[in-house]
């Protein structure tokens, strides 16, 4: 499956063993985006063992949820067979890296299997005899933990900070994975050295979330949390907002973007605050950008303030950019447009450049490693990237959060599982409060120390309760 590297580092690691472990995690409340709406989630977790070639064996750990309502949206293969595919997938890779020999970076582990897990994702639907195959997206989703275990256990085994193992002691250089003209270059170009103190983070505003008091009722939870934008806001003091849009229902997304911006402004100014950020997701749902276009110029004529405060738009229309290659110049001209269900690969990163995307959307699901020569190639050509989330809870929350702090995204992270899964991340809570509870609208992350990914594991682990597959 792979080949030796042409240059051997005594930080490469064997894979000794992975495990995957699933638990099925209910929301607090519903979360919509686009055509659907997500009550529960399959949470894969990781656990990685491996050897470096000083004979050091350490642990690692990665997780994610199997969100297939967003890797995988389909109107031919039910949610269940979607899902029970991705969890198969996952297994079945998870064996595939176990049986590999010799030693490698993680990097060139993930990079290097790309077709076999290409082959496994195909022959798990043809097995299944789904309808459709499993897109390549949902294929990263099922491969991310793993990717994620190995760069924390590399860093475990080496005695470093992971973030550490991305410089010329520790891997080849960027000209190997990015062509010539990153020759001599390394990621640890282009990341931090260390954790940014703390990011601002993004509160989602789902499409059947409430946004003030009034709107609360009794069907509402009843468990201390907040149920309304103007609770959480009053609570968390979160000053970015990420708004899921319909795409289709213009009068709809407009008044949903004032409301918003009414209530987001109008809260923090209680706060001392005089400024919030927006960003706005149709998640596809628009038939061309001039939907998004129009909506934006009339957004402006209603309210100068709630448009200035949009920081970007996500891609309105189809990710499949090959059978709907939309020129997105003019409102790109408007606003940024991020590039996120698309970027898959280096591939689809160009595609989307030659058809006007302003950026990209970075997010841990896709892969650690991808997620790291992504900031390598964006930085390097000028493109601004986000670090957005699939509502991670758990360590997946920490992973994501992490990254954002060893990197310069715009403004900073999304990091809804607070929200829709609290009860995911309690175990976590215990070691990294500041992480998983938002305040003042940022995240802290003093409590990433240590080597690997910095989950300080040993604390968290034993109040997990895994369920082992075999």
């Amino acid at each position: 499956m792979l080949h030796r590297a042409s240059e051997t580092f005594p930080t490469d690691i064997r894979v000794l063993e992975l495990e995957p472990f699933f638990k099925r995690e209910r929301a607090r409340t519903a979360l919509k985006f686009g055509g659907v709406v997500m009550a529960d989630a399959l949470l894969l977790r990781c656990r990685a063992k491996v050897e470096n070639r000083r004979g050091n064996v350490a642990e690692g750990w990665g997780a994610i949820f199997l969100a297939d309502f967003w890797a995988w949206p389909s109107s031919v293969v039910e949610h269940e067979l979607r899902e029970e595919a991705m969890r198969q997938v996952s297994i079945e890779y998870a064996k595939a890296i176990s049986s590999m020999s010799g030693y490698y970076h993680p990097i060139d582990i993930f990079i290097e299997s790309e077709g076999e897990l290409k082959s496994i994702a195909r022959r798990v639907c043809q097995e299944m005899q789904l309808k459709e195959e499993m897109p390549f997206l949902a294929a990263l989703v099922c491969a991310s933990a793993i990717d994620a275990s190995l760069h924390d256990a590399f860093g475990n085994v080496n005695g470093i900070d992971s973030y550490l193992g991305y410089g010329k002691e520790c891997m080849r250089d960027l000209g190997y994975y990015l062509g010539e003209g990153f020759a001599g270059k390394y990621i640890s170009d282009y990341i931090r050295p260390s954790y940014s103190h703390e990011v601002p983070v993004f509160h989602l505003v789902g499409g059947l979330d409430k946004l003030t008091r009034s709107e609360v009722d009794e069907s509402d939870p009843k468990d201390g949390l907040p149920n309304c934008l103007e609770e959480w806001i009053e609570l968390d003091g979160v000053f970015c907002l990420k708004v899921k849009l319909r795409g289709n229902d213009l009068q709809w997304d407009l008044q949903r973007l004032l409301d918003v911006y009414a209530v987001g402004i109008e809260c923090n100014r209680r706060l001392g605050r005089e400024r919030i950020f927006m960003t706005a997701d149709t998640n596809e749902m628009c038939e061309t950008p001039e939907y998004m276009v129009e909506l934006l110029l009339k957004l402006k004529e209603r309210s100068e303030e709630a448009f200035e405060s949009l920081l970007y738009i996500e891609q309105p229309t189809h990710r499949d950019l090959r059978s709907y290659p939309f020129d997105m110049r003019r409102l790109a001209s408007i606003k940024p447009v991020l590039m996120d269900e698309s970027l898959t690969d280096f591939e689809m990163y160009e595609l989307g450049k030659q058809l006007g995307i302003s950026g990209i959307a970075l997010k841990t699901c896709k892969g650690h490693s991808m997620c790291m020569l992504m900031v390598a190639k964006a930085t390097e050509e000028g493109i601004p990237y986000a670090v957005q989330d699939l509502t991670n809870p758990s360590i997946a929350l920490l992973h994501s959060v992490g990254m954002a702090a060893r990197i310069n995204p715009i403004m900073g992270v999304e990091a809804n599982s607070r929200q829709f899964f609290p009860e995911a991340s309690k175990a976590e809570m215990e070691v990294h409060r500041d992480i998983v509870v938002r305040q003042n609208g940022v995240l802290k992350t003093h409590s990433l120390k240590g080597t690997g990914f910095g989950y300080q594991i040993e604390r968290i682990k034993p109040l997990w309760q895994l369920e082992s597959i075999s």
